[in-house]
């Protein structure tokens, strides 16, 4: 063959290659691919940029809709009438029909969007003019999503997790609509079809709440661990799962008449059980600390939790509780263990109250930490160490012991110093409190963390209250007086112990005014009779211990629990009143009526006598300028908003380059005092000191001296926060013949006085 014939035949075959190429671009049909509804995309992008509470809340404000109203009540609407009204979606490409809401969002509306998003999504889109009117791809659609939460990262908004699916309305009765029961909680899921998934681990998008799309089925096979069987019988049994019971067939599985009450695994293929792994060993003993990934536990030392380790109520009715709910210092639970971690815990008995843990702060409570801890025994103690404070060591009646970090007695975890008779107490001398060196009953754990040494006075309630009490109010009151001071303490008291606020530390409170002060000074015989003599009795309203709040001294009216910026509705037995019997609630709300109350020194009021009931001092520009920034040189100072009661809510500082708000009366208080500032008393006495200022119940006058100093002179009364009983208010009430109930009666309206559990 020629070369030249070689080469034709090449070209020949090289054309027909490339006529069979064009031929097959040109006959086969355009690919089809799965688009995504106008009313599932319109969603995710709302949710991109609001909460589902917030674009309710915008609903709810604005009152109109862009559907028709008998298309209103569809779970789209309040998604897509966000998106019409912030300009991300527009009317003409996207009509607010139902019709509309269930076809595919073509490129055209996903550009709009992108573009509303940030402007540079626009090009991730790949719109062109032959294909701006078709379907957007689903894939490509939750490809593009993924740059707009990226580009609009927020630190409460979209979030990706993996969840085992639990159930539906589908498989759950009774159910909520929309919801999803998962291993990270109940979602709704408006919109998503969700039933082909239970029994799976499934990859989703949230919002808050609100599930936004199912990304991925992860895997078929799924292991519910450490979860609680309730039931068993011939051929069923129940297990609950997170917020929700479900009942499984026992079909095909042995001794199933063992697995009632107890802790399991449940391995699942398919949607169907394939085994069932009982936990059945256990332990038990005093919580001594509970931290994010450990338990400390009296007897068995600090303890490692399992991932999904998970605390069950099985006493009474079920419940799934927290980690916060395990209490320390107290033995309530039974511990589930398996391969050296704690894989459930299970509250088998109520809480009794009977003693609490109290983290002993350094001198002028400064640090819960100390450099050194020094200590006397008054009487015979034993000192308890090693990891499950299995070795002892005799500690005598006044001998001495310092403990500095790194003390052998700490090298395997907590030391344990407890006397050997009930009358026995340990008396530390690193510590100066108002009555000196203090002494503690109980016993005393000291350990080594990362800012020092911690110590905790582990002791009964009782005993607590009878150091708290005349620590908090004067041992020479009435002894009514000290009947209220002491069911206010311990109800307080027990409030905090189920709140765990030191549990990392393995303590309920401090002994600081943080929580109540404690041992700050020593015992008195009537403080002590008050507490035997109200023993075990607190304040209860529907069933709940209540916010027991006290202060000092009244300025002649209380204020309710929105004091500190909350809904006083949550506490409606904290009630703004007169202190005096006929207990009306005036009108002061505006700045005059508050300066004619609170000029008149003698307003009638139980606690009238007292020298804080009345004070006034003064605050100069100057004073203010340095402490208040972006006002410039202040010029003014008004209150702008008052609560009930007449207590400052807003002042309003006004200055040569602006103004600005202090708002609530702790940030008040703290602007406004000084303890430079010299405070004149009702009696005429001055005194300074006062770190901040005696109250928020005051008024302002503009003062400009004979030097052309303007001052700010603060008219105020009362000492402390103003809700819930005044001391001195109950101290003047009992001198008038009222029982300590009746004084509990009046300043905590339709709150119970009586022990727990009664």
């Amino acid at each position: 063959m020629s070369k030249k014939s070689f080469i034709m035949r090449v070209m020949g075959i090289l054309a027909l290659v490339l006529i069979l190429i064009v031929i097959i671009v040109v006959c086969e049909p355009e690919r089809e691919t799965e688009g995504i509804t106008r009313a599932r995309a319109a969603k995710a992008a709302a949710l991109l940029l609001e909460s589902r509470e917030g674009i309710e809340e915008y609903k709810n404000e604005s009152g109109a809709s862009h559907f028709s109203q008998k298309e209103q009540n569809n779970w789209y609407v309040p998604y897509m009438d966000y998106l019409y009204e912030e300009g991300i979606l527009s009317g003409e490409l996207t009509p607010a029909t139902a019709k509309a809401a269930q076809q595919e969002i073509t490129y055209e509306e996903v550009a709009y969007i992108a573009e509303a998003v940030d402007k540079r999504l626009e090009a991730s889109v790949g719109m062109v003019r032959k294909n701006r009117t078709k379907s957007y791809p689903q894939e490509d659609w939750w490809r593009l999503y993924d740059e707009m939460v990226e580009t609009v990262a927020q630190e409460d908004g979209v979030q990706t997790m993996n969840v085992l699916l639990y159930g539906t309305p589908s498989n759950i009765r009774p159910s909520e609509s929309w919801t999803a029961y998962t291993s990270e909680g109940d979602f709704r899921f408006e919109g998503l079809a969700l039933d082909r998934y239970i029994d799976c681990e499934i990859r989703i998008m949230v919002r808050g709440e609100e599930m936004i799309t199912v990304r991925e089925l992860v895997s078929e096979d799924v292991t519910y661990e450490n979860v609680w069987l309730d039931d068993s019988g011939k051929d069923t049994f129940e297990v609950h799962l997170g917020s929700v019971t479900r009942t499984f067939s026992s079909e095909g599985l042995e001794d199933t008449e063992n697995f009632r009450n107890h802790l399991v695994d449940l391995e699942l293929s398919k949607g169907k059980l394939v085994k069932v792994s009982l936990k059945t060993d256990t332990i038990s003993g005093k919580v001594l600390a509970v931290k994010e990934d450990s338990i400390e536990i009296e007897g068995y030392g600090e303890i490692p939790l399992d991932r999904n380790f998970r605390v069950y109520k099985v006493y009474g009715e079920f419940e799934e509780q927290d980690l916060s709910d395990i209490l320390v210092g107290y033995d309530l639970q039974e511990f589930v263990t398996a391969k050296g971690k704690l894989c459930a815990a299970l509250t088998t008995r109520a809480f009794d109250a009977a003693k609490i843990r109290v983290l002993l702060m350094t001198t002028g409570f400064q640090s819960p930490f100390h450099s050194s801890v020094t200590l006397t025994a008054e009487g015979d103690a034993v000192i308890s160490y090693g990891k499950t404070g299995e070795k002892e060591k005799e500690l005598k009646n006044g001998e001495s012991l310092t403990i500095e970090p790194g003390n052998d007695f700490l090298k395997d975890g907590r030391m344990r110093i407890t006397p050997k008779s009930e009358s026995g107490s340990i008396c530390i001398t690193s510590i100066s409190r108002s009555q000196g060196t203090p002494s503690y009953s109980g016993s005393l754990e000291i350990k080594e963390e990362e800012g020092g040494l911690t110590l905790v006075n582990d002791l009964y309630l009782e005993d607590y209250l009878k150091k708290v009490v005349p620590s908090e109010m004067p041992g020479s009151y009435e002894l009514e007086a000290l009947k209220a001071q002491a069911v206010c303490a311990r109800t307080y008291a027990y409030r905090h112990i189920l709140s765990n606020s030191y549990s990392q530390y393995g303590a309920h409170v401090d002994d600081s005014t943080g929580f109540q002060v404690y041992n700050n000074t020593e015992e008195s015989e009537r403080a002590s009779e008050a507490v035997n003599a109200t023993y075990g009795q607190m304040m209860f309203y529907n069933g709940k211990a209540i916010e027991a709040f006290y202060f000092s001294t009244s300025c002649g009216h209380t204020t309710d629990g929105s004091a500190w910026g909350t809904d006083g509705s949550s506490t409606p037995y904290l009630k703004a009143r007169e202190l005096r019997d006929r207990k009306e609630c005036l009108n002061l709300s505006t700045n005059a009526a508050f300066a004619d109350f609170i000029k008149n020194k003698d307003y009638p009021a139980y606690d009238q006598s007292y020298p804080m009931y009345r004070w006034e001092g003064d605050i100069t520009a100057e004073e203010l300028t340095a402490r208040v920034s972006g006002v410039g040189t202040v010029t003014g100072l008004e209150v702008a908003e008052r609560g009930p009661g007449g207590i400052a809510k807003e002042v309003l500082v006004r200055g040569t380059e602006g103004t600005r708000v202090l708002e609530g009366q702790t940030e008040i208080r703290n602007v406004l005092g000084s303890s430079d500032m010299v405070i004149t008393r009702k009696d005429g006495e001055t005194q300074s000191g006062f770190s901040i200022l005696p109250s928020a119940y005051i008024a302002i006058e503009a003062r400009t001296g004979p030097d052309g100093v303007l001052k700010f002179h603060i008219y105020g009364g009362g000492y402390g926060h103003g809700v819930g009983m005044s001391q001195n208010g109950a101290q003047g009430m009992a001198k008038e013949g009222k029982t300590y109930r009746e004084i509990l009666g009046f300043f905590y309206e339709g709150a119970e006085v009586r022990e727990a559990g009664e």
